[in-house]
């Protein structure tokens, strides 16, 4: 039996290379880019208020998707705060006046974080995309320059803080620059967007994004990762609630 002309295997090839990713392709391949095993890093949060900016620094400790410890450095008046997130439950330590452990859940957890346009809720969702969303790939688009895939997201359980999402994929990096987030009614709640990114042990990485809660009349919140170690061994006491009083 004689062989296909190469010219028709070439462009069998050609056509098989052309085919889109699927929207849970690259979903996967988001994970694989921001869900790491152990990372201590600092960070600065901006918040800007109706009534003047803020500025908090932070550092924190996070093992896996579901463990994660961050203490407050400044300023003074947040300093010493610490929090812990385990699996589904969220603890906060003020140790001032009152040196108490608050247990975070349920109406709380929409609470706002130090003021900023975060929530608890945003705080103690999983890192892994696909673990609570099915995806679908709308378009191909440009964005801030960069060749970007458009997705929709849908929940798949009912345990998320956001029925739906619409995110711009960076199509090298696999990173979600732009992101719009949505309640079950097709309310828009909050919108995301990285401003500037740094690659680091192979990763590409956010140094800066915006956070705008579009419920709120303030002027959104800037976070500023200013540094970032993966080569660490944290230790399981540091995912404790002893350890918010050390």
């Amino acid at each position: 039996m004689k062989s296909a002309p190469f010219y028709i295997i070439f462009c069998i090839s050609i056509l098989v290379q052309a085919q889109p990713p699927s929207g849970d392709e690259i979903l996967k391949k988001i994970d694989q880019n921001q869900v790491y095993d152990q990372a201590i890093s600092t960070a600065t949060m901006i918040v800007h208020s109706r009534t003047g900016d803020r500025m908090i620094r932070s550092k924190a400790w996070s093992k896996g998707n579901d463990k994660a410890f961050v203490e407050y450095l400044s300023p003074p008046r947040e300093k010493g705060k610490k929090m812990l997130k385990v699996g589904d439950d969220l603890w906060i330590y003020t140790p001032e006046p009152n040196d108490r452990i608050i247990t975070i859940s349920g109406h709380l957890l929409k609470q706002s974080v130090m003021g900023s346009d975060m929530s608890y809720e945003d705080l103690m969702e999983s890192d892994e995309l696909r673990a609570n969303y099915d995806a679908k790939v709308l378009s191909r688009e440009m964005y801030n320059e960069r060749d970007c895939w458009v997705l929709e997201l849908t929940a798949t359980n009912s345990d998320v803080a956001y029925h739906s999402r619409k995110i711009w994929v960076d199509a090298e990096r696999w990173l979600s620059l732009k992101e719009e987030r949505f309640a079950r009614s097709g309310r828009l709640l909050k919108k995301t967007e990285i401003l500037e990114v740094f690659q680091q042990d192979g990763r590409w990485l956010p140094r800066r994004i915006t956070f705008k809660d579009m419920l709120s009349r303030g002027g959104g919140t800037e976070y500023i990762l200013e540094s970032i170690d993966f080569n660490v061994d944290i230790p399981d006491y540091q995912f404790t609630k002893a350890a918010l009083r050390k």
